[in-house]
């Protein structure tokens, strides 16, 4: 029996021993025989891999003794492939779960980071406690890193993408480059050179205004009247700074202002006659053709028309954003900070068996140093310095970054790790070189520079007057994502939505001298059909609720 368990422990030992091998290996089998270290990613979006021997990637691999190896979703939908992952229980180092994120926060996928932070100054100074806060999950942790919406110091965006009133740069040209503050003055300028002009070199009808109401789309059409109100795109609903509380747009007196404009605009043929009627493609078509002056909408939503229009060589058609309102003593706010999404970001997954490292690896990506690599490269390669420490790029070093076989293989901005706009820690560049001042001048056609000059501006985003800060509660529309039919909140937006796409159009394309009745008539429908309510109420309650959060000291 002695020999039999003499026999036994050595074999136990030895498989311990084995074991402890083992371990070693799959700890430290992510270290190459340079010391750096290689972790795994996975982001559940479509992206590109990079070469084993890109550039940047290996030098920033050298500065801070890491790097990751990043695999993107092909095939599969996020929550799909998620799905798989959960499944088997097997995760990389990293992962960014898109629309699975919260299926991996329930399958106890991620690992709480809250602990950790304080460790990681980059890391957690890249967000307020407040905004921390809004990350924090319902249980108390804290499982991703929001990768986007942060921007330090000086916002640098050069092209607005959000919503605004357009444009089109011939007119302002045409017109000697005018101040355009109010919607009266936007609409006078308009029917001016429409009148003037009121067809295309080819001969094409030109088209005074358009808006966008298609399905979904009609935001477009329902929700100026809070941006000419002097309030950010909040989209639900406007919120009363002082009091927190909700009020619906649809009744403040701006909207009937507005609508009774638009109605003597479409009788006088401003307006696109089709445009209550025609699909997004349509529209898109008619941007595309260079005949709309001007239209109220989100940059996203045509600005593949504009590029159609800057493929040809016809920059004079394209647009300027401009932030209007009814009466210019109130101030706009259309060009608000970027938004941050507390739904998705980067965790950190069970299966790594180096948080700490994951970590200290996350942080030197936020170096000032490494960010520079990031975003403009590698200098005397990539860009210059001039002697007041301006990034710049050569004009070889600006077709190198537009040449996108050159930028596989040489520049590695880890999309999809944590990261920040605006600023330098410098306070002098830019953090991205499109949106460093001298560098977005460069690139820009004659015409382009002949207006901006004429404005004293360096980029488009100069025409609108910036919001410093969201509030907690921005953007309170989020909050209706969620609502279903069985609540009476729910049940009120659906109502709202079916009234406003009924009644708007009537009241605009009635005749002006009937705009009360058809106002009144709308009104009234509204009232009987939306439990008004019930819908501020429930986003009143929404904004407190966010307010709290943002104020925790959790």
């Amino acid at each position: 029996m002695k020999k039999i368990i003499s026999v036994l422990s050595v074999f136990l030992i030895g498989l311990l021993v084995l074991s402890g091998c083992e371990s070693d290996k799959e700890t430290s089998s992510n270290v190459d025989e340079n010391g750096i270290k290689t972790f795994t990613a996975f982001m559940a979006v479509p992206g590109k891999e990079l070469p084993d021997d890109n550039r940047m990637m290996n030098k920033i691999a050298e500065k801070i003794g890491a790097k990751a190896d990043v695999t993107w979703l092909t095939g599969q939908t996020a929550s799909e492939r998620i799905g798989v992952m959960i499944a088997g229980g097997e995760y990389p180092d990293f992962i960014d779960g898109s629309d699975g994120t919260a299926a991996l926060i329930n399958a106890g996928a991620l690992i709480p980071l809250e602990d950790y932070l304080d460790d990681y100054p980059n890391i957690k100074n890249l967000y307020t406690d407040a905004q921390w806060n809004q990350i924090r999950n319902e249980d108390g942790h804290i499982y991703i890193i929001p990768q986007f919406g942060i921007v330090k110091g000086e916002n640098m965006a050069v092209q607005h993408n959000d919503e605004a009133f357009w444009i089109q740069k011939r007119i302002l040209e045409w017109a000697d480059y005018p101040e355009i503050t109010t919607l009266d003055e936007y609409f006078d300028l308009i029917e001016s050179y429409l009148k003037e002009n009121p067809t295309l070199d080819d001969g094409q009808k030109n088209i005074g205004f358009s808006i966008l109401s298609d399905d979904w789309r009609y935001f477009c059409l329902e929700n100026p009247p809070q941006f000419l109100a002097g309030y950010p795109n909040d989209g639900a609903a406007v919120i009363d700074p002082v009091t927190k509380e909700a009020k619906v747009y649809d009744k403040i007196p701006e909207a009937k202002e507005y609508y009774k404009i638009l109605s003597e605009k479409f009788a006088n043929g401003i307006i696109d006659p089709e445009t209550f009627t025609m699909s997004y493609d349509q529209y898109i078509a008619k941007i595309s053709s260079g005949r709309v002056l001007g239209m109220v909408d989100q940059h996203w939503q045509f600005q593949d028309a504009e590029n159609s229009l800057k493929s040809q060589g016809l920059e004079d058609l394209t647009y300027v954003p401009l932030d209007l309102v009814l009466d210019e003593s109130v101030t706009p706010q259309y060009f608000s900070p970027p938004t941050l999404n507390v739904a998705n970001g980067l965790g950190i997954s069970i299966s790594n068996k180096d948080v700490e490292g994951s970590l200290k690896f996350l942080n030197d990506l936020l170096d000032p140093e490494v960010m520079v690599m990031r975003t403009w490269g590698d200098e005397g390669v990539d860009y210059e310095v001039d002697d007041k420490g301006v990034f710049y790029r050569t004009e070889e070093q600006r077709n190198n970054a537009k040449d996108q076989n050159y930028v596989t293989n040489n520049f590695s901005d880890y999309n999809y790790f944590p990261t920040y706009g605006g600023m330098m820690e410098d306070g002098i560049n830019a953090v991205s070189p499109g949106e460093q001042p001298d560098e977005f001048y460069a690139t820009l056609s004659d015409l382009d520079r002949k207006i901006l000059d004429a404005y004293g501006y360096k980029k488009w985003t100069d025409f609108l007057t910036p919001v410093e800060e969201n509030a907690p509660w921005y953007p309170i529309y989020s909050a209706t994502n969620g609502w279903t039919a069985s609540t009476p909140e729910g049940i009120s937006k659906e109502k709202m939505t079916e009234v406003k796409q009924q009644w708007l159009p009537k009241v605009i394309m009635t005749s002006p001298d009937k705009f009360e009745s058809a106002w009144n008539d709308y009104m009234d429908a509204y009232d009987s059909q939306v439990d008004v309510k019930a819908y501020e109420d429930a986003l009143t309650k929404e904004v407190q609720r966010r307010i709290e959060v943002a104020e925790s000291t959790n």
